[in-house]
């Protein structure tokens, strides 16, 4: 297994494992590590949005722009743009902020956040994966409330992972309280290679989905986040989307590869460093600069490393 090591002045300080596996064709081309079971929080987001865009009708699904599709996979960072983004989605479908079952936190963009005294639904990270929900819940006359496993909604997102990953998955409570999912990260590495393959033929609403989350990656994201610097950095065309707890997931449609990264402690600052070292390792290239492989002192001085080395023994 390999590891992420943080040093100061020399000295490793803490050490991060990290498994990770690339599907292609369905099957396991590539691995490093345990095939670990991992919940998939937000890493699901495109999967959920397409069982929401399902439950719409066609001439709405098409009137949606990348914009709006990409701010519906979002673990966002509740800058202006994106909540006012959210407002005027919840607008254009006729529905209320209250109506979200994500609940409020302060954004997650420190500048935003000091500027915020109290948050309020759109601000959350997941509001435009919710207003979907909500949005296709009201269009299929469903109970507004759809939190609950056994929600049609929710029933469906089940069935989706499931098939997408071909693999039956346990169940959890995510942070904004709808179901969550996990399964190996084979099986996650399996779902992204699918949406890798309908964006590479360009296929239907799941490939809309996948392109405008590479597209717009600031709205699925947020100024200095991972997923923003990966998309923008890659040498080739990419998709990605961090979930909770060290998970990260990356659609490569030009090789038609799915690949799940998972740190097992949940640092994101030793995720950020071993998402780049296993893209090098499968030849996808970022830019020189990564703040996150640098550890700094409150004065912004370097102090120490953060480096991908070889597990002990």
């Amino acid at each position: 297994m390999s590891e992420v090591h943080f040093t100061r002045n020399g000295l490793v300080e803490t050490v991060h494992p990290f498994s990770a596996v690339l599907v292609e064709g369905g099957k396991v081309r590539w691995s490093r590590g345990a095939d670990v079971a991992s919940f998939w929080r937000s890493a699901s987001k495109p999967f959920q949005l397409y069982n929401s865009l399902r439950q719409l009708t066609a001439e709405v699904v098409a009137g949606l722009d990348d914009r709006a599709l990409s701010l519906g996979a979002a673990s966002h960072n509740g800058e202006a743009g994106h909540t006012e983004l959210v407002a005027s989605l919840l607008a254009r479908f006729g529905l209320a902020a209250e109506g979200l079952q994500c609940g409020a936190h302060l954004p997650m963009h420190e500048p935003t956040a000091r500027t915020v005294v109290t948050p309020n639904n759109l601000h959350s990270n997941c509001s435009g994966k919710h207003t979907f929900m909500l949005a296709a819940s009201h269009a299929r006359g469903w109970d507004p409330d759809y939190r609950a496993l056994a929600h049609p909604l929710q029933a469906g997102n089940h069935a989706l992972i499931d098939e997408v990953a071909g693999v039956r998955h346990g169940t959890g409570v995510d942070g904004c309280s709808i179901p969550t999912f996990h399964a190996p990260l084979s099986a996650q590495a399996r779902a992204w290679s699918t949406l890798a393959a309908a964006m590479a033929d360009d296929e239907g609403t799941l490939g809309r989905v996948g392109w405008a989350m590479h597209r717009e990656p600031w709205l699925m994201s947020g100024t200095d986040r991972l997923d923003l610097a990966v998309v923008q950095q890659a040498s080739e065309p990419l998709t990605v989307k961090i979930g909770a707890e060290g998970l990260f997931c990356v659609a490569r449609p030009g090789a038609r590869q799915g690949i799940a990264v998972k740190v097992h402690t949940g640092n994101t600052d030793a995720l950020a460093v071993a998402v780049k070292a296993v893209l090098a390792e499968l030849g996808v290239t970022l830019g020189r600069e990564w703040p996150w492989a640098i550890v700094k002192n409150i004065r912004g001085a370097e102090v120490g490393a953060r480096v991908v080395a070889p597990a002990p023994g």
